[in-house]
């Protein structure tokens, strides 16, 4: 399938001026995204409730109408909407800016024209069935390649080009001569830039080069909860949740304390006391005072020789602990 050509610019003194090619790389890819989910739709409406045939038989002959027919409609785009402004004076019959939208009202536009009778029907149109079913058709081009995405950026670049009216996505930048192109392609804000990060392929323009940047899933961060640890943008939430010794945590015992996963072991070495009447409550249910389970608990703390209670860091070992101390302070074998 033959690719459109950008138009090179118009006659400006004594021969055409040539334009500077270049063009927003993500703006480019996005758009080259909505194609093949549009041809799917087109292939899927047109074949639907025909037993004798399916999306994959008619894909190459509508990928190319379809090309043909955006392409055409993008060509005369800016002057259509020129005359369409000075018809309709309602800002609500406005023709959209934003090229994706453009393209995708005249994706929509085709594939009105080649639906069959089934696909003419609003509940089609709005049936979970087809959207699963044009999902299921995009998985398979993407895995047959039918459709590579590099052969879609071409078709994108021109389409972008000839819709973006308020040159948001590309340079309109024309020179009388190469040499003149070429100092200005230095220095042009739209040209292609590789991201720095290691791991990450992404190719942007300059100008769009900060904002990819901070979202970029291949930076390489410190830790948005303060440990020591660097790592890269895309594993941070897991790390946050997960490992970190930063990540928040409440106190085990349910006491009203929140800190720093970190400091767990100095949380229960400073409210020993605290926890171990909360666990003698339990031990003890009845037949104990208040001062009575204090006072246990500053005997049992005196005859742990070795921190067992200190190091527990949650009820249940707490719990073991004390019954072993209590046990060997009766003079009992330990359970």
């Amino acid at each position: 399938m033959d690719l459109p050509v950008a138009d090179p610019g118009t006659e400006r003194g004594e021969g055409p001026l040539i334009q500077c090619p270049y063009c927003d790389s993500e703006a480019m890819h996005k758009l080259a995204q909505l194609l093949l989910p549009g041809l799917a739709a087109v292939c899927v409406d047109g074949t639907t409730g025909d037993l004798f045939r399916k999306p994959s038989v008619v894909a190459v002959e509508l990928r190319k109408e379809m090309v043909d027919y955006i392409t055409q409609r993008s060509d005369t785009f800016i002057a259509d909407a020129l005359i369409e402004s000075e018809a309709n004076q309602e800002p609500e019959n406005e023709m959209p800016e934003d090229p994706f939208e453009i393209v995708s009202i005249f994706m929509d536009d085709f594939s009105s024209t080649k639906r069959n009778i089934i696909g003419h029907v609003s509940g089609w149109l709005l049936s979970d069935n087809r959207e699963d079913k044009i999902d299921d058709f995009v998985q398979e081009m993407e895995m047959t390649r039918f459709w590579p995405l590099d052969r879609r950026e071409a078709i994108a670049e021109v389409l972008l080009k000839n819709v973006d009216i308020k040159t948001k996505f590309h340079c309109p930048e024309k020179y009388e001569n190469e040499e003149r192109l070429a100092d200005h392609k230095e220095q042009c804000s739209f040209r292609p830039v590789t991201c720095p990060n290691d791991g990450c392929r992404a190719k942007v323009s300059v100008r769009c080069m900060d904002a990819h940047d901070a979202a970029c899933p291949f930076k390489v961060l410190q830790c948005e909860q303060n440990c020591d640890k660097r790592l890269l943008r895309r594993d941070m939430d897991r790390h946050c949740v997960t490992v970190c010794p930063m990540r928040p945590m409440k106190c085990p015992f349910g006491c009203d304390s929140s800190f720093a996963e970190r400091d767990l072991e100095n949380h229960c070495l400073e409210f020993l006391q605290a926890h171990l009447l909360k666990v003698l409550k339990v031990i003890h249910k009845k037949g104990r005072s208040e001062e009575e389970l204090k006072e246990l608990a500053q005997k049992l703390e005196k005859y742990d020789e070795h921190g067992k209670l200190a190091k527990a860091q949650d009820a249940r070992p707490l719990t073991n602990a004390v019954k072993d101390l209590e046990a060997k302070m009766k003079g009992e074998p330990s359970s």
